[in-house]
């Protein structure tokens, strides 16, 4: 598909997303077995969880919730979206510091590893469009990532996981939490085992543990044993833009929701699946939500978390949504845009299940999915 990009690009009309054209993406959840109804296995074993079964998990983390403000009304929390990204060079102390100081209820970020297992905080997996350098941060070591600074001013450096864990343990910051978006570049054991190393070399606040306030953002089924096994009792939540994909985690519980906002703006299947998350009292929030008319949109169906760039902006809107602002206007060229995109993941997504939805993919998936399917087995009774 990323090979298809130019052509796909010159022929569509409008903008094709980058996330749909990455065929890692798609490779891995082809990986991961498929989640459903009749899933009854835990996530985890007897060796590596405290968890024995489902029934025994936490559940959803009540400080993700929707909040109440004075009036008694509750409405969506702020999530900064890489930090303040309308304001600072995104994914830099700068920027999370300026989300807490806006009065952001949390923070977004995105988990990438360096050549020296160092947990670095990075959207892209390489440096070339914050910092010009065309290498893979995989690649590089953490001496040679801390050296470079954003082409953006004021020319930051790249933070450590380490480094944002020390800001929020911090007194007086104890009521905001981190959203994690572990990213698919790396290896999924070596980046879920790092990512709790560095969380154990942290002393919390007194008055709250990170497993309080922290969420572990996956985009693949693959991971959740991963979680289980190294941060049993931490907040999980499934990251992604498929609702079909995204049903399967329904059936676990623990698992909340962080989609794309112009697929659940979908009439009927958003509007559906936004109502049995909730009847399973799942928390949902969409992401990137950075219109004034979009973020009205999420407050009106009552979502849990907005992620936006300008987390001011959208504590402006809830305040107007207080004082009675309520009119909620998406212009047509909006609707173009969230037709186009949910056309988009339609169309890829039926490329993606037709490519591995058959006896390759089938194949695919049990020679490269074995470990997953030990921990999510359907099979009552099987190895716990």
């Amino acid at each position: 598909m990323e090979a298809a990009a130019p052509l796909i690009h010159k022929v569509s009309p409008l903008p094709v997303p980058p996330f749909l054209l990455n065929e890692h993406l798609y490779d891995v959840l082809a990986e991961a077995p498929p989640l459903d109804s009749a899933t009854t296995q835990p996530l985890c074993t007897a060796k590596s969880s405290q968890y024995s079964s489902y029934a025994d998990w936490p559940p959803p983390a009540s400080w993700t919730f929707a909040r109440k403000r004075p009036t008694g009304e509750r409405l969506p929390q702020t999530i900064a979206h890489r930090g303040y990204k309308a304001k600072h060079p995104e994914n830099t102390m700068g920027a999370f510091q300026g989300a807490v100081k806006a009065g952001a209820h949390a923070i977004e970020t995105d988990i990438h590893l360096t050549k020296d297992d160092v947990v670095v905080l990075s959207h892209d997996a390489t440096l070339k469009r914050c910092f010009g350098k065309d290498e893979k941060i995989i690649n590089c070591t953490y001496d040679y990532v801390a050296q470079q600074r954003t082409l953006a001013v004021p020319h930051e450096p790249m933070p450590r996981l380490l480094d944002l864990l020390q800001f929020l343990a911090s007194p007086g910051l104890e009521d905001t939490w981190l959203l994690l978006d572990i990213k698919l570049d790396n290896d999924a054991d070596n980046v879920m085992r790092l990512i709790a190393k560095t969380i154990s070399e942290i002393p919390p606040s007194p008055h709250k543990p990170w497993n309080q306030r922290i969420v572990l953002g996956c985009w693949a089924a693959k991971f959740l044993p991963l979680c289980a096994k190294y941060l049993p009792g931490f907040a999980i939540t499934h990251i992604g833009f498929s609702l079909s994909y995204a049903r399967q985690f329904l059936a676990v519980p623990n698992v909340s929701f962080n989609m794309l906002q112009r697929t659940l703006i979908s009439p009927y299947f958003g509007a559906r699946f936004l109502q049995d998350a909730k009847a399973k009292g799942r928390p949902v929030f969409d992401w990137t939500v950075n219109e004034e008319s979009m973020m009205k949109w999420s407050i009106s169906k009552g979502l849990d978390g907005v992620i936006t760039d300008d987390p001011k902006k959208f504590l402006e809107v809830c305040d107007d949504w207080e004082r009675g602002k309520r009119k909620i206007v998406i212009v047509w060229n909006q609707w173009v845009s969230i037709l186009w995109i949910q056309l988009m993941v339609v169309v890829f997504g039926s490329i993606f299940w037709w490519k591995y939805g058959g006896k390759q993919g089938k194949k695919r998936r049990i020679e490269k999915g074995q470990e997953s399917m030990a921990f999510l087995s359907r099979k009552e009774g099987g190895t716990q």
